[in-house]
């Protein structure tokens, strides 16, 4: 490539430069004499999260609209494929079968779709029903199953001692490829299963001849051949699941069907929505992806509304939106059929209703503050039973709710003094029903598909599952310390250091297709300073929603510093919420001063070039095929991004 692979490094050099730049600049800002006649002594306020929320317009409806609508056509394209087998035959308990092929072939590959369950077949060919030939994987050392060197119909004798077709963890709802290397004519065809437990669900076989062409071997009434139009070209994350999809759409299909779940390491609810969709469009990659992208596209509008109640500005709401809406990890994360954008939709839930409680006067009525308090519980309760990372969030929560009832109960007006103590006794009782009972009964109503799949769907042994359930879930992430080549510590997340790749195919020479889930740098290296800037804010200045974002962005953050387990980069995604809060905070803080300061002109540069990445980088957030040179001169910004 030479010297102009180089040009790369201009990229993040302009801009951190130009985020840089934006901070200085606002920090000159706030010390100006100007700037401090605007805002007067102000280590003496008096810190307060009270405020006044900012009701939407029209305006605003349109711009959470538009953003929303755009948002979605980028999310929903090439999503995955509509259809998929859906059939199958249950080859468990050492079930066989033999198949009259309409004619003589001579086979060069198998594929095959796996569907539930795990453990090998035996396929044995012959061409007259009598003498029978079995597929064995040939190895240099028996011993060494990584040690394979092709794939033979043939005796056993001096072959490996596993069976050629395999269906692992890994392997399931995806389009596998057995290359055999001495082909041989099938006339006849035997399969016998050997389940490792139970289920062994083989969804649809495909032969190839010998050009690599799929033989025609369609029969509607048989399982494993009745889907022959759906063979793909290639197997690719259009058909086939990646990374963890191997597992949470496995277990939303198993509730489906009332099968025990083979993936118990987290809390069942978040499968269960993922199982909505494939109930509406089948087990297809659509089907398990697409309540992950809608709650992904849900999220805008409801961040909208949240800035236009904190900040009151169309103008900030809005940026922030699109902020969200640019960011490449919610993208990427959203699309991919695990249970992290469950835990992010239901985040901002319960801090915004939060902050609605905290918004509300001092003096404010039992009645009127219950609603938000009822909501901000109900959705920390429904998050928890979808992943623990929302109970890491809970702790800013908690922290929130006693210093917002301390200043309230501080600044309680003195016409009322009377009434403190029962408004008082009234919330705490509240409180604890709202944030402790009722998630309490959600989270242990979650596992009602654990106990109907065990056969007695009672309270006890309800509650022994949940009991069992949660045992196992905290032994198993205290022991996930295996490497990995894409893992990331909470201090390289601050910077987008180490993104983590979900797919790589390379097959096409000069071209390549991968994605990965990382931050925005915009919002990532600019958010974090902007986080700062709430610190001091909150601290020293005692801004109530200064300190609000903080809280929310160390809650979610800090747990991690202490956690042994193995992480990664997506694990900072509940962050993001935070980063965005904070740069819109910034932005609100300049707003203040706009009788000294032209500030909407760089609100819309720092919006405008987080727009400009998102562009520029969403081949390698949805997938798109792209020249091995765009990666190298354009994308890589840094050696461990891999691109």
């Amino acid at each position: 490539m030479g010297p102009i692979q180089y040009i790369v490094y201009l990229f993040p050099v302009l801009t951190a430069a130009a985020l840089f730049y934006f901070f200085a600049w606002y920090v000159q800002t706030q010390r100006t004499p100007l700037a401090q006649q605007l805002d007067p002594a102000p280590v003496k306020r008096r810190l307060s999260f009270s405020a006044p929320c900012h009701p939407m317009v029209k305006r605003d409806a349109i711009a959470a609209l538009i953003i929303t609508a755009v948002y979605a056509v980028t999310a929903f394209a090439h999503l995955g494929d509509l259809e998929a087998p859906q059939s199958y035959r249950d080859f468990g308990d050492g079930k066989a079968q033999t198949f009259v092929l309409p004619e003589e072939v001579q086979v060069s590959k198998i594929w095959y779709f796996c569907g539930l369950g795990t453990g090998k077949y035996q396929i044995e060919i012959s061409t007259d029903g009598v003498e029978w030939l079995s597929l064995w994987q040939r190895k240099d050392d028996p011993e060494d199953a990584d040690k394979i060197t092709g794939y033979y119909w043939a005796d056993p004798e001096g072959y490996g001692a596993s069976y050629a077709v395999t269906q692992n963890y890994n392997q399931l709802f995806k389009w596998n490829e057995v290359v055999i290397d001495n082909p041989q004519y099938i006339r006849y065809l035997r399969i016998t299963g050997q389940a490792n437990k139970g289920l062994l669900e083989l969804d649809e076989l495909a032969f190839f001849d010998m050009e690599g062409n799929v033989i025609d071997l369609s029969d509607a009434t048989n399982p494993l051949f009745d889907e022959q139009n759906l063979v793909p070209e290639a197997s690719t994350y259009m058909n086939s699941a990646y990374f963890d999809e191997i597992y949470h759409p496995r277990t939303a299909y198993e509730h489906i069907r009332g099968i025990y779940p083979y993936e118990v390491t987290h809390p069942p609810l978040g499968k269960l929505i993922m199982s909505i969709g494939i109930r509406l469009f089948g087990m297809t990659p659509f089907g398990w992806r697409f309540m992950g992208t809608l709650f992904g596209v849900g999220m805008l509008p409801l961040l909208y509304v949240f800035l236009k109640n904190l900040f009151g500005r169309t103008s900030i709401a809005t940026c922030g939106t699109i902020l969200l809406a640019a960011d490449f990890m919610h993208l990427t994360q959203t699309r991919l059929a695990t249970i992290d954008t469950y835990a992010f939709f239901f985040i901002l839930l319960m801090y915004w209703f939060m902050y609605r409680w905290l918004a509300l006067p001092a003096g404010t009525s039992f009645k009127t503050c219950a609603l938000p308090l009822f909501l901000s519980g109900l959705f920390w309760g429904i998050g928890a039973a979808s992943k623990w990372t929302v109970i890491y969030g809970c702790t800013g929560l908690v922290v929130l709710y006693f210093l917002g009832l301390a200043l309230k109960l501080r600044q309680w007006p003195e016409e009322s003094r009377h009434e403190r103590v029962g408004w008082t006794v009234k919330t705490l009782a509240f409180s604890v029903l709202v944030f402790a009972l009722i998630p309490s009964v959600i989270y242990i109503l979650s596992y009602l598909p654990y106990a109907a799949a065990s056969g007695e769907v009672s309270l006890r042994n309800l509650l022994h599952e949940v009991w069992e359930n949660q045992k196992y879930m905290l032994s198993y992430h205290q022991g996930v310390t295996d490497t990995h080549p894409y893992s990331s510590r909470w201090y390289q997340w601050l910077l987008d250091i180490r993104p983590i790749l979900y797919y790589m195919d390379n097959s096409v020479a000069g071209e390549t297709t991968r994605f990965a889930a990382f931050v925005n740098p915009v919002v990532c290296w600019g958010g974090l300073l902007a986080v700062v800037a709430c610190g001091f804010h909150g601290i020293v200045r005692r801004s109530g929603r200064a300190l609000f974002i903080f809280i929310g962005y160390l809650a979610q953050l800090v747990p991690w510093l202490f956690i042994g387990r193995i992480t990664f980069a997506y694990h900072y995604f509940p962050s993001v919420l935070f980063l965005v809060l904070a740069l819109c905070y910034v932005f609100h803080t300049l707003a203040q001063k706009e009788e000294l300061v032209r500030w909407k002109p760089a609100m819309y540069a720092v919006t405008g070039g987080a727009v400009a990445l998102y562009a520029l980088f969403y081949p390698v957030l949805v997938g798109i095929t792209y020249p091995t040179w765009y990666g190298t001169c354009v994308l890589r910004w840094f050696p461990s991004w891999p691109f």
